[in-house]
C-alpha cells in the first residue's frame, strides 16, 4: 500500500482521476473516507498517518485561530475559491512537512547533545 503522502502527491497532479476537480473541500472529504476506510479495517496508522494527524493544530497556529471548523475551512477563509485553497493545501502541507522535519531534527540533536554530555561526565 503506497503512503498518504505518495497518495496526497498523486491527487495533487490528477486531482480529476480521484476527487473530480480541484478543491480542496472535496479534497478533505476524500481524506475523511480514506481516514474512515483505515479504521473499519482496523488498519493501524502509519508514521505519514500520525504525523498528518498533527496537520490541523498546525495550521490553527500557523494562522492564529481556534475553531473547529476543519483544515479545509481555514484554507478556504484565505483562498479565493476552493481550486487556490486546493493549491494553497499543497503549498501549507510542504511548509508543515519542513516544520516537522526541522522539530525532529532539533530533538534529536537535542537527545544527542544530553546523552554525549551524560556520557563524558559533565
Amino acid at each position: 500500500m503506497e503512503t498518504l503522502y505518495k497518495l496526497l502527491d498523486k491527487i495533487k497532479h490528477n486531482p480529476g482521476l480521484y476527487i473530480g476537480y480541484s478543491s480542496v473541500t472535496n479534497l478533505y472529504m476524500f481524506l475523511c473516507g480514506y481516514e474512515y476506510s483505515q479504521a473499519q479495517l482496523n488498519i493501524p496508522l502509519s508514521e505519514e498517518e500520525a504525523e498528518f494527524q498533527e496537520f490541523q493544530p498546525w495550521l490553527q497556529e500557523r494562522f492564529g485561530v481556534k475553531t473547529s471548523a476543519s483544515w479545509a475551512r481555514i484554507i478556504l477563509l484565505y483562498a479565493i475559491n476552493e481550486e487556490e485553497g486546493f493549491n494553497t493545501f499543497f503549498d501549507l502541507l510542504e511548509e508543515f512537512k519542513c516544520d516537522r522535519a526541522t522539530q525532529s531534527d532539533q530533538l534529536r540533536f537535542a537527545k544527542t547533545s544530553e546523552n554525549e554530555f551524560i556520557l563524558s561526565g559533565k
